[in-house]
């Protein structure tokens, strides 16, 4: 099993274990962290499961593509490092990943 930190935007933070091929997505999800909502359930349709990625990971996970730029465009709060977390699926290069819920 791999870990995701999630950081709230009070400052607390969060580990959760996932398995390898499952996204941070997933994660949040089914440990029920609070402020990702992911109502389209992994589809990138909507940005509910957005997520900023810690700037130490940023290169390691790289940016949006595709659709998933596409969606960012319209997520009022988001920075250089956003992503959506349904894009962005767990390897062990990415054990420890940290991830910012925004406000």
């Amino acid at each position: 099993m791999l870990t995701v930190v999630f950081v709230q935007p009070d400052g607390t933070s969060e580990a959760h274990p996932v398995a390898a091929g499952a996204t941070v997505m997933d994660c949040a999800v089914d440990s029920g962290v609070a402020g990702i909502a992911a109502q389209c359930g992994g589809g990138c349709t909507c940005s509910t499961c957005h997520g900023v990625v810690d700037a130490h990971w940023f290169g390691a996970v790289g940016e949006a593509e595709g659709d998933e730029r596409d969606i960012l465009e319209f997520v009022p709060n988001r920075t250089p490092r956003s992503r959506l977390t349904c894009q962005i699926v767990m390897r062990e290069a990415l054990d420890g990943l940290v991830v910012h819920v925004p406000r």
